[in-house]
């Protein structure tokens, strides 16, 4: 079974579903490069304006599967990741995430790469990276563009799930509806593509530079003790046993 599914209800729009419904649409190797590549292609379809990202079953999108992360494949998924929020970031079609459940850690990085996100009421936002001796490093150069920084301090250092009222407050969502009402309100959103790149071109340093920094401080991080020991812990539904 396709682990991204792809349906284009109209000639403009495309709806991009991120189907492994079972864990929750956690992101592996596998999921996250036939994400990469639906999006590259449709990126060179001339008709397509709009991407709607959504995820079966109960959630979004939970993060990175931490029963699939070993230490081989950690440099892979960084990588990946990093790949994945540039793909979304600069393709030249306005993208739209459609959250509902939960859009947590990795999750929550591919919602914040968007341009718009229309979140389910009771959706559950947020960056624990640090709870398992992490970094959320790869999201960082999109929440400093849409939270501001206490905010973002507030996100990444308190690692608390919010709900989608409160990331509307912050800036983290654009509308919050029923749940019966998200797909319909995230096709609301106009066509704007080139308004999209003036915005990007008025940052002073780009995406890609900031990723390319983020990465460094995730991968130095993603070896650490604290790391194999916070991984650990989730995986074994433990306290982390910290070593200071």
């Amino acid at each position: 079974m396709p682990l991204v599914l792809i349906e284009k209800p109209a000639l403009q729009i495309t709806i991009v579903t991120l189907n492994r419904p079972e864990r929750r649409n956690a992101l592996t190797i596998e999921l996250l490069t036939e994400l990469t590549a639906a999006i590259n292609g449709l990126s060179v379809e001339p008709h397509k304006r709009i991407i709607i990202f959504r995820g079966a079953g109960a959630a979004f999108c939970t993060g990175m599967d931490l029963k699939a992360a070993t230490s081989q494949n950690a440099h892979a998924m960084a990588e990946l990741v990093a790949k994945t929020l540039l793909t979304l970031s600069q393709t030249r079609l306005v993208t739209i995430a459609a959250v509902h459940g939960a859009a947590v850690a990795g999750g929550a990085g591919i919602m914040s790469a968007c341009d718009f996100v229309v979140a389910a009421e009771g959706t559950k936002i947020g960056y624990p990276e640090v709870r398992r001796g992490l970094v959320a490093g790869l999201v960082m150069t999109f929440l400093r563009r849409q939270v501001g920084e206490r905010n973002m301090r507030e996100l990444l250092l308190g690692s608390e799930l919010i709900d989608a009222q409160r990331a509307k407050e912050i800036g983290l969502v654009n509308r919050v509806v029923a749940k019966a009402d998200l797909m319909s309100e995230a096709q609301k959103f106009a066509d704007a593509a080139q308004t999209k790149r003036l915005i990007e071109e008025l940052w002073w340093r780009s995406v890609n530079e900031d990723v390319d920094l983020a990465l460094k401080y995730h991968m130095e991080a993603r070896e650490s003790r604290e790391a194999r020991e916070g991984i650990a812990a989730f995986n074994e539904k433990r306290a982390p046993n910290w070593v200071h």
